[in-house]
């Protein structure tokens, strides 16, 4: 026993708990660490499901087309009865260049390329350099029982046929997009008028 207000002995002081191998930090220990966390990562990876395309909303260039029949009393047209392999990817009626109202339907073609049916009333030329993207002029094709005037853009791949009426008041059809030129063709086939419901 001490005597008060003097520094005395406190007892017995314990000594610390042993530590455990594991704990020491050595490069093995480090290394089984790392195989443990890479095998749950490669086991999460391995059970996230995945998919192999992505696919955007389901179009439906049909009705659209006969919305914008109905409202335009335009003889637009749109694909009818494509072949296996081809699919709907857009359709809208919207104000395009110099304020004209353009009716458009796309579709990708079974090779993957992308081709789209434009038109507009009193199309003018700044209406078709921004549709063709100023592609140059390289030709005519017959397709489908008509005259149409072929656009190239090189740079980058655009491919256009223009039917361009010389009366006021019809409508330009545009086929465009980067389909080969034999592709537009066969694609024109299919173009039938829209009747309205």
């Amino acid at each position: 026993m001490g005597i008060p207000g003097l520094i005395g002995d406190d007892g017995g002081v314990s000594t610390a708990p042993r530590k455990s191998h594991y704990a020491n930090g050595t490069v093995p220990n480090m290394v089984r660490s790392l195989l443990v966390v890479g095998a749950l990562m490669a086991l999460l990876w391995f059970m996230t499901p995945r998919v192999n395309t992505i696919s955007g909303p389901k179009v439906d260039v049909a009705a659209t087309a006969v919305d914008v029949k109905e409202q335009t009393g335009w003889p637009i047209v749109a694909a009818a009865d494509l072949p296996q392999g081809w699919r709907e990817t857009s359709a809208r009626y919207v104000r395009s260049t110099g304020g004209l109202m353009t009716w458009h339907a796309g579709y990708q073609t079974p090779t993957g390329t992308y081709v789209a049916v434009e038109q507009t009333k009193d199309a003018t030329n700044e209406w078709v350099e921004a549709q063709t993207n100023r592609a140059r002029r390289v030709g005519e094709l017959e397709a489908a029982g008509r005259t149409w005037v072929k656009y190239e853009r090189g740079a980058k791949v655009q491919n256009s046929l223009l039917d361009r009426p010389k009366e006021s008041g019809e409508l330009t059809t545009l086929i465009t997009g980067t389909a080969t030129f034999d592709e537009m063709a066969a694609f024109a086939a299919y173009l039938k008028p829209v009747s309205a419901n």
